[in-house]
């Protein structure tokens, strides 16, 4: 069955009614993540509950190759969103189906398991939720809150990692989550190949809350994009609220105000998130010492960064430098 067992091998459940789009985000991710000497980096398989056919919300069915004994060899679960024939994914999912806590018990203890869009209904339906962050898709997290109190709910973000149970938001929100787990799997560079290969961003601004249905803005207003392109070409720069402003022509209030609109992040909290990947990516590829990545990601100081970067990605500069040096900074 097992094709190569030092493969990390993800398998996607797919229940009666899923979404075709979310199906085959797992496929599209993990199976573009590829090594510095081209081989694969996963492996990815469909399987149903009972092994037959399944239903897609659209007009049409799929057969998957596997049962559900697949469950138990993964490392990786993933499970998409269902949606009744016709529903455009943002509505309440159906209750989960008969087996599925049962094939969920089957997996290993070291295994991930993911939920994409509502799928985390399923998995807080089945108890796997319970006392756990997660998110949802933002149209149904009032829902969610009264169905399952137990569970630490954030609708604002795009996804949530707490470990060894992650969960995505909105349909393309399973996009990010999957490039974040091929990130925390093997570093930056590999997710960043494999989001140039789907010709997706590496990593997204900010959270739900710019998706969130309001009032269309005047199409003459000032957007903040400009002045979020120049601060990327600056990081290494202490960047002011006002120089932001300035550059979009608007009043730094005004510009707070849209800059949250827009990224679903405050100026500040922006700049930090940025200021952290470029971290990431000179520890990645560079041998420049601590205190110079500190100072070309902004953050003037070893000691902010390390303060800064520990908060953001549960370790030191240093260990993930060495959890995640790439062959070319070691040649380098």
């Amino acid at each position: 069955m097992r094709k190569d067992p030092a493969i990390h091998r993800v398998v996607v459940l797919a229940l009666d009614g899923v979404m075709p789009f979310e199906l085959g985000i797992p496929g599209r991710v993990f199976g573009s993540a590829l090594s510095p000497g081209g081989e694969p980096l996963y492996e990815v398989v469909t399987c149903s509950l009972d092994g037959g056919p399944v239903r897609t919300s659209l007009d049409f069915a799929i057969v998957a190759d596997h049962g559900p004994e697949a469950i138990a060899t993964a490392g990786t679960v993933v499970l998409p969103p269902q949606a009744p024939a016709g529903d455009d994914g943002c509505g309440l999912p159906p209750d989960p189906p008969a087996g599925l806590a049962e094939a969920l018990a089957t997996m290993r203890p070291d295994a991930r398991l993911v939920s994409l869009c509502t799928a985390a209904f399923q998995l807080a339906a089945v108890g796997r939720l319970d006392g756990r962050p997660a998110t949802t898709h933002w149209a149904t997290s009032a829902a969610f809150r009264r169905r399952f109190p137990a569970v630490a709910l954030d609708p604002d973000v795009l996804y949530v990692d707490d470990g060894d149970v992650l969960s995505a938001a909105g349909a393309a929100a399973g996009v990010d989550l999957c490039l974040h787990l091929v990130r925390r799997d093997h570093g930056s560079e590999v997710a960043n190949q494999v989001a140039r290969r789907c010709v997706v961003p590496p990593f997204r601004d900010g959270g739900q809350r710019q998706f969130v249905e309001r009032p269309t803005p005047d199409a003459l207003a000032a957007t903040t994009g400009p002045a979020r392109a120049w601060a990327l070409e600056h990081l290494d720069r202490p960047l002011t609220l006002e120089q932001l402003a300035a550059r979009a022509h608007i009043s730094v209030r005004t510009f707070s105000r849209r800059f949250r609109e827009e990224v679903g992040l405050s100026p500040h909290a922006w700049l930090t998130q940025q200021r952290v990947e470029r971290a990431r990516q000179l520890l990645e590829t560079t041998d420049i010492p601590i205190e110079g990545v500190a100072a070309l990601a902004g953050f003037g100081t070893a000691t902010s960064l390390r303060q800064h970067f520990s908060r953001a990605v549960g370790v030191a500069p240093s260990a993930y430098r060495r959890s995640f040096r790439t062959e070319a900074a070691v040649a380098a």
